[in-house]
This record gives structure tokens, sequence and C-alpha cells, in this order.
């Protein structure tokens, strides 16, 4: 059997496209690579359009072959000669089973009865499909094999609860609450003094223009009409409207003699020229961000909680999980919480970040953000420092960053709801309450409720940090037990030998395609 694998984000791009919605199907492939790679041959596509040729040169020689698509449904072709199965990461309780925007592809049930069959990374994502096809359509529940790849880093320590100290470093930049000088005075406007209110209208009025004389109305309708005549003379590409000078001429030189009624008048006959102009739109003031060119580092101890997420993605919930950890651990001084974020552009959330962080002072808890890119050794480190990992999410598809450090023997502070219901309970984490609320498809232009998602309770949140952290530094054995069952939790969901076993039951039935011609239905698979 062939393997045929496919993903937008590939390893050239993977650096460039953190923070993209679907990035994550980038590292879903790479992890199913070895597992499939024991049932046959695996072939990674540049592109959608090698995959038949491919296909056709292989059954050539007599070779049978599957398409793997990591990419959502609506993205996944179904006119190809080889049989294509979608690979899914679905966190909402109902599938798209309608089209908007005239796209056919948008109703995932159509996609999906064309392919035949699907694997999903989780029970949840396959219980909303069954809903959809029906309970007879073929179903793969496929968790990424993970636990085999953090076999050195849970053979280099035993998981620690309480850290005597560890340096983190990365390329990028660090953001550590206790060294910003934040505080929540800053987002006070502070009220101008006399004098200053004085110097500051002697500027306003220092910068007000000459009154209009009719010397200076001269001036300006000479300006303008020379505009005019050099406009006329030059030819260009995108040549500014005539109507333009006019406009500018009005409104300059001689609006302020018109009474209103007049004006009004004229403004609903020559809209072009007496109509109000937008005003310009003001740039933006730049921020002074670091540089993220080199590698930094820090020194963190104590109780430390992790978190991975793209701040840009409203399903991540962060603001309850920094709000939470602030307030449970105001003044407990040696409780940090460590986010390592997974957005490239610093700009579309620093201002956001830090005004939290303002709005939350004074704490003795410390913060420490880390911006950029980790190699397979930080992150080493940075699994080895947690004490606990902590996901606030509202829904989750998978979440690789919560499955990586319970394989590595870290506990974890989570709710029990979509994917996570499948390896989160009392013995391997503190469990966040949660309850559903109505949501949108994150792909549906209509912006309409037609799901659900889950609503954390932010003081089960903030209670679970209460008492891991009481755990941590009064219970050391009951951490060591919550550990070990997180360890072997992890085996048993997502070890090599259990993914290897499923995948080849269900490739099992593949049938075989004896020529080209008859490739080209992909309901059969």
């Amino acid at each position: 059997m062939n393997f045929i694998l496919y993903s937008d984000v590939n390893d050239s791009s993977i650096s460039a496209s953190l923070g993209r919605p679907e990035y994550s199907y980038y590292f879903v492939l790479k992890a199913y690579h070895p597992v499939l790679e024991s049932l046959g041959r695996v072939h990674v596509a540049a592109s959608v359009a090698d995959v038949d040729v491919l296909y056709r040169q292989l059954l050539a020689a007599g070779e049978d072959s599957v398409f793997l698509s990591f990419t959502p449904p609506q993205k996944t072709p179904v006119d190809l000669q080889c049989p294509t199965i979608c690979v899914v990461a679905w966190e909402f309780d109902s599938i798209p089973d309608e089209e908007w925007d005239s796209d056919p592809r948008q109703d995932w049930t159509q996609m999906l009865a064309r392919h035949g069959r699907v694997i999903t990374l989780s029970s949840h994502t396959a219980n909303a499909i069954r809903r959809a096809m029906g309970e007879a359509f073929p179903v793969l529940v496929l968790p990424t094999p993970l636990w085999e790849s953090f076999a050195a880093i849970r053979q280099q320590q035993l998981p620690t609860p309480v850290n005597p100290g560890t340096t983190l470093a990365i390329k990028g930049c660090i953001f550590d609450s206790r060294t910003l000088g934040l505080s929540a005075d800053a987002l006070i406007p502070v009220p101008l003094t006399p004098e200053e209110e004085a110097v500051l209208a002697a500027e306003l009025e220092a910068a007000r223009p000459p009154a209009l004389t009719l010397k200076r109305r001269f001036v300006i309708a000479r300006h303008y009409l020379r505009l005019w005549l050099l406009d006329a003379g030059r030819q260009q590409i995108e040549p500014v409207p005539r109507v333009k000078f006019l406009s500018n001429w009005y409104w300059e030189g001689v609006r302020d003699l018109l009474p209103d009624a007049v004006h009004d008048w004229l403004e609903r006959r020559l809209r072009a020229i007496c109509a109000a102009q937008p005003l310009p739109v003001a740039e933006p003031v730049p921020l002074n961000l670091p540089d993220t060119s080199s590698v930094v580092e820090t020194r963190v101890d104590g109780v430390i909680y992790v978190s991975v997420f793209n701040p840009r993605d409203g399903r991540k919930n962060w603001h309850q999980l920094i709000t939470a950890f602030c307030w449970a651990f105001r003044e407990t001084s040696d409780a940090t919480l460590v986010l390592k974020l997974t957005q490239n552009d610093l700009a579309l959330y620093y201002s956001e970040l830090m005004t939290l962080l303002a709005q939350l002072t004074p704490f003795a808890c410390r913060v420490v953000v880390m911006h950029g890119y980790l190699d397979d050794a930080q992150y080493a480190r940075l699994y080895q420092a947690a004490s606990f990992y902590v996901n606030a999410s509202r829904c989750e598809g998978l979440c690789l960053p919560l499955m990586e450090f319970m394989c590595s023997g870290k506990p974890a502070i989570a709710p029990d709801h979509t994917a996570m219901q499948d390896y989160i309970d009392d013995s391997v984490a503190f469990v966040v309450k949660s309850s559903e609320e109505p949501a949108i498809w994150p792909q549906d232009s209509r912006l309409i409720y037609r799901t659900l998602r889950h609503r954390p309770d932010w003081g089960s949140l903030k209670s679970a940090y209460e008492r891991s952290y009481r755990m941590a530094t009064t219970q050391p054995l009951d951490y060591r037990r919550m550990s070990e069952a997180a360890i072997e939790r992890m085996q048993h969901y997502c070890g090599f030998s259990e993914v290897q076993m499923r995948l080849s039951n269900f490739f099992e039935p593949l049938p075989k395609v004896t020529d080209v011609a008859s490739a080209t239905d992909n309901a059969s698979c």
C-alpha cells in the first residue's frame, strides 16, 4: 500500500505559517508519517496536482495507493482518480451540512459522501460526523501517535512538582511581568495642570489657519486652478478626478460664505463637489516592539504552569486562563505561568496582552510570555520545566500541546469537553467545569449560529490552579501518581502500536484498483 500525503503547510512554510487556522494539520501529518510507513510506502506531495501523477505511476507498477488529505473537507478535492480520504480536525458538535456563498463544497456532508470514508482525530468529531452522515458511515478515530516521541524526555528526569530552576531560551523575545514595570495607573489618563492646559491652548491657536480674507480666498482659488492646469498637462496612469480640485476649492475657499440652506441645496445638485469629503484615516502609532532576531533566555523556578496557543484564536479563551491564574496567585510569588504563543506577528496581540496584564496588577505571581521559534532542544527544556500544562479552551479538535506535555509526564488543568474528553479525567488532570453555548462554524461567512461549543467556568479554573498548587507544594506523592497516570493514559491513547492497529484495520478492506479508468469514484474507499 502507498500512502500519498498532502498538507497546505509544509517543511518550508511552517515557520511562516504559525497562527494560520490550519497550520496544526502539518504537525498531524508529521506525527502520522512513521506509523503509515510501518504499513506501506509514504509519499508527501508538494501539491494536489502531483497526487494523480504519482497515483498513475504507482498503478502502472501494479501498486495500490490512497491519498490522505490533511486539509478540511471543503478544501479536499473530490475529483481525483486516486482514492481520497480526508483527515479532519473538528471541535464543534455538528459539521457543516448546508452550503453558503453558492459554494456546495461548504457542505461537508456532500464532500464526505464523495470520499466515502473519513479519518478524525477524536471521538467527538467522529460522533458529529455520524450524526450527519449516519451511523454506518466509515469513520476512523485516530489520535496522533506521540507517546514514543517523548521517551527521551521521560527518561531524563522524573517529573518534579516544584522546579528548582530551569533556563528557557527562544529565538525571539521574552516578556516578564516582573521586569515590564506594569501598572494599572498607566491606563488612566493623567489630567493636565492649568499651566499645561494653557500651553496646549496656545499651541492649538498657533496651528489655527489664517483668517479667510478676500486675498486669502484668491490665493486658495489660484492654488487649485494651478493644480488643475498642471494635472491637465501631464499624462497619468490614474489621473486625479478634476472634480476633486473644485471640491477642495469650494470647501476651503467659499463654503463658509454660504448659509446651510444654500449649501444643502448645492449638495443635492452638485454632490460630487459640495458633499463633505471623508476624513483621512489616521495612521496607527507604531509600537515600540523588541528585536526578535536573536536568542534570548530567562530562568524560571517554583510551580510552573505552561500553555501553548495562538492569541488570535478566539477558541483558546486565554484571557480567562491569565486572569484566573493572576487572581488565584495574587499573593503567591513562587507560581509562574509560561505562555508560548504561536503567532508570528507580535503586533497583532502585544497591546491586548500588555493591557490585560496591566489591568491585573499588582500580583505577586509571575507571567512569562515567549514569542518566537523554539527548536527541539528548547522545547524539551520547556517540557521538563513544567509542573502542569493548562488548557482553558472553548473547544478543541485534538490539542497537540496538551497531549505532548502529558506524554512528558505533566498533569494538566483542562476541561473534559470536545476532543479532550478522550483523554482527560480526574486521574490525570484537575478538570475545569464547562457548559454549552451557541457558536458559529468558523468558516461560515454568514456568521449565524449553527453549532455549539463550551464555556469554561472561571471559578472552576481558578480553583483548579489553587488545588494543583497545593498538590505540588504539599502532596508530592499525589503529584507523582497523577504524573504516572498521565503517562499511562497517553501510552494507551496515542501509543504507536495502538494507532498502527487502528490504521491497519481501517485500510484492510480498501478495494484493489486494476486500471485508471475504474478509479474515478472515491465513494468506494
